[in-house]
């Protein structure tokens, strides 16, 4: 009975030095990947700024773009188009992500 715990100890240490080093591996392969990751989560927290700004000041935003719209109404239309066209397909993309069981809620 003895000689059977012994064994199962060894073999236990063994599997916990074993997934030490697999944790370190793995740590080191995703290195990279994690920095992407921050990278886009910046970024995402950054439009999500945005968007709050812009829904706390809509009259100031209103204001810009009728500026610009008397100043460069042929630069509005250009990026009026594009943002209609950005905003239509994430739209979509929205959609088959939330069929597809991810959540698009902000994190806590």
């Amino acid at each position: 009975m003895e000689k059977n715990l012994i064994e199962l100890s060894l073999q236990r240490g063994r599997l916990q030095e074993r997934i030490a080093a697999q944790r370190a591996t793995l740590a080191t392969q995703l290195r990279p990947i994690v920095g992407a990751l921050e990278t886009t989560d910046q970024a995402l927290a950054t439009a999500r700024r945005g968007i709050d700004y812009m829904k706390q000041h809509p009259g100031q935003v209103g204001a810009a773009v009728a500026v610009l719209a008397v100043l460069r109404p042929k630069g509005v239309w250009r990026w009026g188009r594009r943002t209609f066209v950005a905003w239509s397909l994430w739209k979509k993309i929205r959609t088959r992500l939330v069929a597809s069981g991810f959540s698009l809620s902000r994190p806590a």
